[in-house]
């Protein structure tokens, strides 16, 4: 049905925007039917196979993936930029504190991405040039991991980490959280996680940073709004209630009824389902071959609980489509390299800032506001006003 509203032509479209085509994008595009996502011209997954995460984060805000020499000099470039200014240092330890012992990193980091983006001196987007918009864009994300791993060290009353330029991205971020260099296959696994979470279409958070970015904010005010997005618990907020599943289950014997309950009640199992793949999610898939490289009981429980799950949910929800998607192995691998449930969320931003600033520098390119109309559903207006009592 179309309506019109104070002469503008408006249309009908489908509940939370699904399906709907707003926008035009180089970045990359998720096929879901396929199983398929690709950044720019390339697999997703191959790049996550064969790459380094900054040959990507490269390939993301330059459009193009480097050479040898432009990727050490890129990955230099980023490493230098790890550090925090004085301004937000200080502040790290009262917004720590703020937030209370053992709060999710997350919460802090708004903050702080504002404070830093003051300090940097970031200008609305509208008032810049693309060089300036790019270059805003990677003094934050490199300065994202150095946040989060600080305020969450602070938050459970140990010291900040400073960041080491001689680390890769991955590495580096595990070693700022642990204080440990961490060994090369928990750095790779991680590195892989975060090179498949980096962009994955119009998501709610990538959109939410565009439309700011539509505004003409500032680099930080439009990451500001996407980590405020991506906290939710059903968008970033899920490898970690994926993984408590398993804990819930804690037994192969409890698989079958505990989630032919969970089913029939109409619950959301975490872990499956997604909004957009109709077939495997190519990051599940990825993520269980990382988790299989490292074994043990863990891993064999959860592919035994992935294997039944499906097959109630195929008996259940006949004719959907109902696999793991990311968060199921996300949280595995996670757990299998050390880090903390608080962190998973936290890590999948660490990724996603690289995502979020491609699409922002993308969005700045046009001017064009991001303005939809709601329509109005409450009483009728006119009413008079009532006189006050």
């Amino acid at each position: 049905m179309s309506v019109n509203l104070s002469s503008a032509s408006t249309m009908d479209v489908p509940r939370g925007l699904a399906g709907v085509v707003v926008a035009d994008t180089e970045v990359g595009d998720v096929r879901g039917r396929e199983g398929f996502y690709h950044y720019r011209q390339y697999s997703a997954v191959d790049l996550a196979r064969t790459r380094r995460f900054e040959d990507v984060w490269h390939l993301l805000v330059h459009g193009e993936l480097p050479d040898a020499r432009r990727s050490a000099a890129f990955a230099a470039e980023t490493a230098a930029l790890r550090g925090l200014p004085e301004g937000v240092a200080v502040a790290l330890p009262a917004l720590a504190a703020a937030a209370g012992a053992g709060a999710n990193p997350l919460a802090g980091m708004r903050t702080a991405l504002s404070l830093l983006g003051a300090a940097k001196g970031f200008r609305p987007v509208y008032d810049v040039d693309a060089d300036r918009r790019r270059e805003d864009t990677v003094v934050a994300a490199a300065a994202v991991p150095t946040l989060l791993t600080a305020l969450y060290r602070l938050g459970r009353g140990l010291a900040p980490v400073e960041p080491r330029e001689d680390l890769p991205y991955a590495a580096n971020y595990l070693y700022m959280l642990t204080g440990v260099e961490p060994d090369p296959e928990r750095a790779r696994a991680i590195e892989q996680y975060l090179i498949s979470t980096i962009d994955h279409g119009f998501n709610a958070s990538t959109f939410t940073a565009r439309v700011i970015a539509s505004t003409g904010a500032d680099v930080a005010a439009c990451l500001v709004g996407a980590v405020g997005a991506l906290s939710g618990p059903l968008h970033g907020g899920a490898p970690s209630r994926a993984l408590d599943t398993l804990d819930a289950i804690g037994t192969p014997d409890r698989i079958d009824p505990w989630i032919r309950e969970r089913v029939l009640a109409g619950e959301r199992v975490m872990g499956f389902g997604h909004a957009v793949y109709r077939t495997e999610d190519p990051r599940s898939r990825m993520l269980r071959e990382i988790a299989r490289r490292f074994g043990g009981p863990r891993v064999e429980f959860a592919v035994e609980v992935e294997r039944h799950v499906e097959a109630i949910l195929a008996e259940l929800k006949p004719g959907r489509e109902l696999h793991t998607n990311v968060e199921f192995y996300a949280g595995v691998v996670m757990e299998l390299c050390g880090l903390p449930r608080e962190m998973f969320t936290p890590t999948f931003a660490a990724a996603r800032v690289v995502g979020w600033s491609a699409n922002i520098l993308e969005q700045a390119a046009d001017s064009k506001i991001i303005r939809p109309v709601a329509r109005y559903v409450g009483p009728g207006a006119p009413v008079e006003v009532p006189a006050a009592a």
